[in-house]
């Protein structure tokens, strides 16, 4: 095998990542637009559709980043980790194929706050996984496909969902009917491409299984709660990710409800997210393979740089060619600064306790998704305008930025770099 060549553990590892990308595109397309349909048959204003699509991303945000440090403590546990990703994992292929039922607008945000809920929750113990299925210095190459992958694969149901949608007059279906069809073609494909996975892991790094397993992971969150403390240059790194990537995942959650509020129609929003996916995958390549002669730190930084760009950008947004244009730049950065924050992240905490830590990780992350989200909410109804919200994103990127420059330098001074 060639040294750089995937082995097939890594391999199933990173088709996880193709099956639930799927999903996240259904959340930053479909979903979302079906959503605010649905509301505005109900008589919901655009505005307060926004806002409650806000509310419900808050929601699962908040629900998982209660259960993610003690759920990930107890993945610790050696034979444990690979349940609860299977539990979490069904949940949100469940919940997927639950948006299809006929229900109204409010319940079927409760549905989708359970995918969300389930969908999440997955990949505390999934991306924990990384520090089991390979060696440190293949994290970022790793976690880079993992991204790619994953928004090039995603495009296949995806792809063949936008074609139902947009042709379902032709093939005599209702626009409703179609979107059903798709929720339930997505979870289908999530699940089969989980079952590699399932069968190629094995839990390498974790404690040996306690007489009370729940009761000694709250005692073990305990003392990690604690070292984080000491450890600064795991806290300030923490805390630079709270701010920066609070930024990304409110465009990736609320770009097509802003784009729809902005006046773009629904096949544009649909086609450039699509570009998106497309043209991330050679860009999350790139990084990876630029990661072999740069430091993983500072690609991080030029991505959070680019991002502030693309918020900027945003504030004026008012035409489909810029948001098109947005969502090449958006494409560029989305998946490098998600997988280089998650491979650094795992080299410099410790592995016997990834998933305790990738708790703690998604706390951070899920805690800034609950903030942008509920701000751009917030700040939309109370101004009655999308672009208030944005400009909060935009200053988030610069809190992040500099608080990312003061953790790398403790990182340094601790040798963890």
């Amino acid at each position: 095998m060639a040294k750089d060549a995937l082995t097939k553990l890594e391999k199933s590892w990173i088709f996880y990542d193709v099956g639930n990308s799927a999903f996240t595109m259904l959340v930053s397309t479909i979903i979302p637009i079906y959503f605010k349909n649905t509301a505005a048959a109900a008589g919901v204003s655009d505005a307060d559709s926004t806002a409650w699509w806000s509310y419900a991303i808050s929601a699962s945000t908040v629900l998982v980043a209660i259960l993610g440090p003690i759920l990930g403590t107890l993945a610790d546990t050696r034979g444990y980790k690979k349940p609860l990703f299977s539990l979490f994992m069904m949940l949100g292929v469940l919940g997927c194929a639950g948006l299809s039922l006929p229900v109204g607008w409010v319940a079927f945000l409760a549905i989708f706050v359970i995918a969300k809920v389930g969908f999440s929750g997955s990949l505390i113990f999934y991306d924990s996984m990384l520090t089991d299925i390979t060696e440190d210095e293949r994290m970022d190459v790793v976690s880079s496909h993992g991204y790619a992958w994953g928004y090039i694969g995603s495009c296949i149901p995806f792809t063949a969902s936008l074609l139902l949608i947009l042709f379902a007059d032709t093939i005599g279906l209702s626009t409703v009917t179609a979107t059903v069809i798709a929720f339930l073609l997505n979870a289908g494909w999530w699940l089969m491409t989980t079952l590699p996975l399932l069968k190629q892991y094995k839990q390498k790094y974790g404690v040996e299984p306690p007489k009370h397993p729940l009761r000694e992971s709250f005692s073990r969150l305990g003392h990690t709660l604690a070292g984080i403390r000491r450890e600064k240059a795991i806290f300030l790194f923490l805390l630079a990710f709270f701010f920066y990537i609070d930024g990304v995942y409110t465009i990736i959650d609320m770009a097509t409800s802003y784009g729809k509020d902005v006046g773009i129609s629904d096949n544009n929003l649909l086609l450039a997210l699509l570009l998106t996916q497309i043209v991330a995958f050679p860009c999350v390549i790139l990084f990876g393979k630029l990661s072999k002669r740069f430091p993983a730190h500072k690609l991080v930084a030029c991505c959070i740089g680019g991002y502030f760009f693309i918020a900027c950008f945003a504030i004026q947004l008012d035409k489909a060619w810029e948001f098109w244009f947005l969502a090449v730049c958006v494409a560029v950065f989305q998946g490098a600064i998600q997988s280089l924050s998650r491979s650094y992240f795992a080299r410099i905490i410790p592995k016997e306790k990834s998933s305790e830590y990738f708790g703690f990780f998604d706390i951070f992350g899920k805690g800034a998704a609950f903030v942008g989200s509920l701000m751009m909410g917030v700040s939309t109804q109370l101004s009655g305008s999308s672009r208030t919200g944005v400009i909060l994103i935009a200053v988030m990127f610069v809190a992040g930025f500099f608080l990312f420059r003061t953790a790398i330098r403790q990182a340094q001074t601790e040798r963890k770099l």
